[in-house]
């Protein structure tokens, strides 16, 4: 072979690996699009959380308690991470985000250490401060807010417990104030 050959060669794999780079590309992007839009799904994770922002900030969260789960968006690195969650507001209008086992799940860690999360409910995605809630009395109020709201909201894989059930000791609490 000849330099020129050679050098036709070269191009011809050249552009071979940047077609196939593109393609990965497009790909990855759209099947990480069609994951965001169909998920979070029960227990699977989702991606980016889609949907109209609010108005404004939020004061009274009390419209949180028609919705039977929320879902919250965290970043993991670059790439947004959502899952479905217990939420709930107290009769106050405040709003909470609950989990047992919180310690073993990678989602509370990241709230814990980031803190500025997103929660959609109702197709409506309000960017918010997650803070963990230490307080034994208001760790208390938040369960039995939960309690209640479940007693309407309950399902296979969200079932309720019965009013008056003491909280778990692994159970955690984060308080969320609209940003």
């Amino acid at each position: 072979m000849n330099t020129t050959e050679d050098s036709r060669n070269s191009r011809v794999w050249g552009r071979r690996i940047a077609l196939l780079a593109g393609v990965l590309a497009f790909v990855s992007c759209t099947a990480f699009v069609s994951w965001s839009l169909t998920c979070p799904c029960e227990r699977s994770p989702g991606g980016y959380l889609f949907g109209a922002g609010p108005d404004g900030p939020v004061t009274d969260w009390s419209f949180a308690n028609d919705v039977a789960l929320c879902q919250i968006q965290v970043s993991i690195g670059v790439l947004p991470y959502s899952i479905n969650l217990n939420c709930m507001s107290t009769p106050e209008g405040g709003l909470y985000l609950s989990c047992g086992f919180c310690d073993n799940k990678r989602w509370s860690g990241l709230v814990v250490d980031e803190g500025d999360i997103r929660i959609r409910l109702d197709e409506v995605v309000y960017p918010v401060t997650a803070t963990r809630v230490m307080d034994p009395a208001e760790l208390d109020r938040a369960w039995d807010t939960r309690v209640m709201k479940l007693q309407v909201h309950s399902s296979d894989i969200n079932p309720a417990v019965p009013v008056g059930t003491a909280r778990p000791d692994r159970w955690w609490s984060f308080r969320l104030e609209s940003r």
